[in-house]
C-alpha cells in the first residue's frame, strides 16, 4: 500500500486499474491521467453525520483517486492540472505526447496534487506550456492568510514567465473563454480561486470540476458534508450544490481530480441529492 495525502493507494497486481481513459466531445478529446485509484477516510468528512456515513460509506471509507486530463483542441495540447507528477509523463506518453509538446497547462487551484507534475529537480517539466492560473488563486497564495504556500510560490516564481492570469466567470454567467472550446468557471470556496473548466465542441460538453468533491459516496447524496482541505467550507458547499444543479438540469457530464477510475461520468437529480454514474 502506497500512501499519499488523502488516499491511501492500492498497488497490489490483482488490484491494477487502467491509469488512461480518453472520452470525446465533439470533436475535442479529454483524457484521464490518473496516479492511482484508492480508497479516503471518514476522518477528512466535515458535518457527516453518523447516519451520513453509515448510508454511504463501507468502513469509513470511500473511492478515490489523483487525476489530471488531457485535452487536445485543434492545435493545441492542454493539460489540466498536472497531479504530484509521479506517472504524468509516463501516462502522457500512453498518448504519444512529450513535455515539448505541451502548450498550455490549466490549473483548477495551487494544492500540491494538482501542481505537483509542474517541477521536478526545481526545473520546469514543460518547457513551452503557459501556465493558466486565476488571480483571486495567485492572490491567495501570495497573501499571508495562505495555508502552508512555500511549494505553491516556488511553483510560481520558478514559472513566472510563463503564468498567464485570467478571471474565472461565474457558471451561468458570460463565459470566460481561454481558448476554442475551453472556458473558465469560478468554484470559489475549496481554495479561494478554484477554478473548473468547460470542454466544448458543437452540442456536447464536459465540466472537469477539479476539487469541486473529494468524497463522491458521499457527497453526491449530501452535499453540504465539506472536507478538512477545504479553505471556506461554506461557499465550497454552496459551489458544490450550485454546480450539481446546473450539471444536472444541462445534463452536463463531469471529470474530476478526486472521481474513481474512470473520472468523468454523469449527474442526475435524486430524490436525496444526486446520482453519479461513471462511463463504461
Amino acid at each position: 500500500m502506497l500512501f499519499v495525502g488523502l488516499t491511501t493507494f492500492v498497488a497490489s497486481a490483482q488490484d491494477i486499474i487502467p491509469n488512461v481513459f480518453t472520452y470525446k466531445v465533439g470533436t475535442l478529446e479529454v483524457c484521464l491521467l490518473s496516479e492511482g485509484q484508492g480508497l479516503g477516510r471518514s476522518g477528512i468528512l466535515v458535518g457527516a453525520t453518523p447516519e451520513m456515513m453509515q448510508k454511504c460509506l463501507h468502513d469509513g471509507a470511500f473511492p478515490n483517486a489523483c487525476n489530471a486530463f488531457l485535452v487536445r483542441i485543434p492545435g493545441k495540447t492542454i493539460l489540466v492540472d498536472t497531479g504530484y507528477g509521479r506517472n504524468l509523463l509516463d501516462n502522457l506518453q500512453s498518448f504519444d505526447v512529450t513535455p515539448d509538446q505541451v502548450d498550455a497547462i490549466l490549473i483548477t487551484h495551487m494544492h500540491g496534487d494538482h501542481f505537483g507534475g509542474i517541477l521536478k529537480d526545481g526545473n520546469m517539466v514543460f518547457p513551452k506550456a503557459e501556465i493558466y492560473l486565476s488571480k483571486p488563486e495567485y492572490d491567495y497564495w501570495m497573501s499571508d492568510e495562505a495555508r502552508n504556500p512555500d511549494a505553491a510560490r516556488k511553483v510560481i516564481a520558478t514559472c513566472q514567465s510563463n503564468l498567464r492570469f485570467f478571471q474565472p466567470a461565474e457558471i451561468d454567467a458570460k463565459p470566460t473563454v481561454l481558448f476554442p472550446g475551453i472556458q473558465a468557471i469560478a468554484a470559489f470556496g475549496h481554495t479561494p480561486g478554484h477554478t473548473l473548466f468547460m470542454i466544448e465542441s458543437g452540442k456536447e460538453k464536459l465540466l472537469i470540476w477539479g476539487d469541486l468533491t473529494h468524497a463522491m459516496a458521499i457527497q453526491m447524496t449530501y452535499p453540504q458534508v465539506a472536507v478538512t482541505y477545504d479553505v471556506n467550507p461554506d461557499m465550497a458547499i454552496a459551489s458544490r450544490k450550485k454546480t450539481l444543479q446546473y450539471a444536472a438540469k444541462k445534463k452536463i457530464p463531469v471529470a474530476g481530480m478526486h472521481n474513481a477510475f474512470p473520472g468523468m461520468g454523469k449527474i442526475t437529480k435524486a430524490s436525496t441529492g444526486y446520482l453519479y454514474t461513471p462511463f463504461k
